[in-house]
């Protein structure tokens, strides 16, 4: 009879401390998030020292919570894998060099773990990944389309080259006076106005599946400034849903075209802003008509967890890979880093 496979997931990228426990690769046994938001909200945003002051403080509570929520022991993980990047370093530093102390004190042997693979995994605990397949992954700092040939090979098909759509979302939230994090509010605020507000959508060149939001990001805060100098009152509804009409349109557009060129089984939703309804509605309404199967994970599955590390983790502990006590945290570390 087949041994259970367990691993334990450490996430600690940003501003989420996490862990998790995964069983066979897809079943959540534990996942624990210790969330800082109500720290970094008076400051517009996270700020890099607080953040890893906090995992210093939660992190030991995090672990051994979901040990007791697993019901297991550290002799009972197969592997421990931990996000090595990309993330805020000193907050990386704070999960990787866990980790390795746990692998190191109990025998354990460590997995790395690129963050926005972890993202892409996350399907992995509500569907079966059918392959090739396409992963749109829409974050704060990353905006990606990224397509998978087999479990654990990924290639960057298109990628943002300024800001990412959720780096945006909270750009024009501030601009709009909205506290943070402010996706979930334009998201909010859009559902309640029309797209009645011209804004650009960068669509680059014919054949680029890049992204670029600075532009639009720029033409909000412009359009808010000129209406302010005379005197002009616009709807924040209003806008809010131009903007993401813009923002929307453009990722549904490129992601369907991706699709079909690179003619994919499946297509994945991952990333933070896969929280964002209206983008879930999009997607959802645009591929009822392909012969494509779209994956959308549960709200608690798209912004940091560590549950997606470990899906992730077991599938690259399958494949061999292994980290040794040398393992750094990596704020810049490539996704290819997994192809082997």
């Amino acid at each position: 009879m087949k041994k259970e496979q367990y691993i334990m997931g450490i996430e600690t990228s940003c501003d989420e401390t996490a862990v998790a426990i995964i069983k066979n690769g897809r079943e959540i046994i534990a996942n624990v998030v210790a969330s800082q938001i109500d720290s970094h909200k008076r400051f517009g945003g996270v700020v890099p020292e607080i953040a890893s002051r906090h995992h210093v403080e939660q992190l030991t509570i995090v672990l051994e919570e979901a040990l007791t929520k697993a019901n297991l022991e550290f002799k009972d993980m197969d592997a421990i894998a931990v996000t090595e990047g990309p993330g805020l370093v000193g907050a990386l530093l704070i999960g990787v060099n866990a980790a390795k102390a746990l692998a190191f004190a109990h025998g354990i042997p460590l997995v790395p773990v690129h963050h926005i693979a972890g993202h892409i995994y996350a399907n992995r605990i509500v569907a079966e990944m059918k392959f090739p397949l396409l992963a749109l992954v829409v974050s704060g700092g990353h905006t990606e389309l990224v397509y998978m040939k087999e479990h654990g090979h990924f290639e960057v098909i298109g990628e943002t080259r300024d800001d990412a759509a959720g780096e945006a979302y909270d750009k024009v939230a501030r601009t709009l006076n909205l506290p943070y994090p402010g996706g979930p509010h334009i998201d909010k605020m859009a559902q309640a106005g029309e797209a009645t507000i011209p804004l650009p959508r960068a669509w680059l060149e014919e054949d680029s599946y890049d992204f670029s939001f600075s532009g639009l990001k720029s033409a909000v805060i412009n359009t808010v400034h000129n209406a302010e100098q005379r005197g002009e009152k616009l709807i924040p509804e209003n806008l809010a849903a131009s903007f993401q009409e813009s923002v929307i349109d453009v990722l549904v557009t490129k992601t369907l075209k991706a699709t079909r060129e690179y003619n994919v089984k499946q297509v994945l939703l991952a990333g933070g802003v896969a929280a964002n309804k209206g983008l879930r509605t999009r997607l959802e309404e645009a591929f009822s008509t392909e012969k494509v199967e779209l994956v959308i994970p549960p709200l608690y599955l798209c912004t940091d967890n560590a549950a997606m590390i470990a899906a992730a983790g077991s599938i690259f502990y399958d494949k061999g890979q292994r980290a040794k006590l040398d393992l750094n945290a990596n704020p810049g570390l490539d996704i290819t880093i997994h192809n082997q």
